[in-house]
């Protein structure tokens, strides 16, 4: 296997509906539509990681018989210069299309300016007539309202986990990796889920020998989470404060939020946990002590799992 030129994240990435992960039937629904039309709005895919939101947007344009000319790709963590931005669409959009309308994807929208979003804007509705824009993004609430207006969302929660694991499953058979042991596998997923990109880079990191071996240093917070569902609420919340530094903290509550399942056995505990892990991301900017205000919401969260 040439680990370099044949990334699984790269190889498997599905180009046509077939092979790709849904987060659920409304989302499967809206794509084939879309797809069934040959058109679709203009679209804010938003979602965590790896969940395939960049995948969509290409499967669409793919399936949509868009030709490679009408389609321009931006990368807003790369392109900043307002300016630029401008000139570059503007460009792209004033020349007559092959098809029946061009497509600009801005991948990583949430880290455009607040300038560079203003000058899309105005864009958007410049060149309705022939351009559809694409964004995707992590963090929907860095995009401005004017862009989310003119948009359609597409939210990818987390995707289903049994088209995750079948998908696993899938590239697992097609490379010939032997897996000793469901065990292995399902270290795996837990450590990932529901980001399937980070989940297939580890698999393949993992079985260069050509069977799946186990490495207990890949799972994000696994102490804690084993301390934390083991009921030793103490230890866990002191393992945790432990790994995190200041400035990790917002990224930390992510992965909380992320990880939902951790914190309650039903629909209620869920419902609190998110009102828990919210108030904590308010008074994140407020605390002197970053640290006590990440114990106090895990104290939260075990009295919440003990309801």
């Amino acid at each position: 296997m040439d680990f370099k030129n044949k990334l699984w994240t790269e190889k498997f990435r599905p180009s046509t509906l077939q092979g790709y992960v849904y987060s659920d039937d409304a989302q499967e629904s809206k794509i084939k539509q879309y797809v069934k039309d040959k058109n679709f709005p203009n679209l804010l895919i938003t979602g965590s990681p790896g969940t395939g939101k960049t995948t969509v947007a290409k499967i669409l344009i793919n399936e949509c018989d868009i030709d490679a000319h009408d389609v321009m790709e931006i990368n807003a963590s790369r392109e900043t210069g307002v300016d630029t931005l401008r000139d570059k669409v503007s460009t792209f959009a004033q020349i007559m299309a092959h098809g029946d309308f061009k497509v600009v994807l801005f991948d990583e929208a949430d880290y455009s300016s607040p300038q560079a979003q203003a000058a899309l804007r105005g864009m958007i509705e410049q060149y309705a007539s022939n351009v559809r824009f694409i964004f995707t993004c992590n963090k929907p609430h860095k995009i401005m309202s004017a862009i989310k207006s003119r948009c359609t969302s597409i939210t990818i929660n987390k995707l289903d986990k049994d088209l995750f694991m079948e998908r696993i499953g899938t590239v697992l058979t097609e490379e010939n990796i032997a897996v000793s042991d469901i065990e292995t596998l399902d270290y795996y997923i837990k450590a990932s889920y529901p980001d399937l990109r980070k989940c297939l880079n580890l698999l393949q990191e993992n079985s260069l020998s050509g069977t799946l071996e186990l490495n207990k240093q890949v799972a994000e917070y696994e102490d804690f989470v084993d301390l934390f569902l083991n009921k030793r609420y103490t230890e866990a919340r002191k393992n945790l404060c432990a790994q995190v530094s200041d400035s990790e903290m917002e990224t930390v509550f992510e992965w909380l939020f992320e990880h939902l399942e951790y914190f309650g056995n039903s629909d209620e505990q869920i419902d609190d946990a998110i009102l828990i892990l919210r108030n904590g991301m308010i008074n994140l900017p407020l605390s002197a002590f970053p640290e006590i205000n990440l114990s106090a919401t895990i104290i939260e969260l075990a009295q919440n799992k003990e309801k």
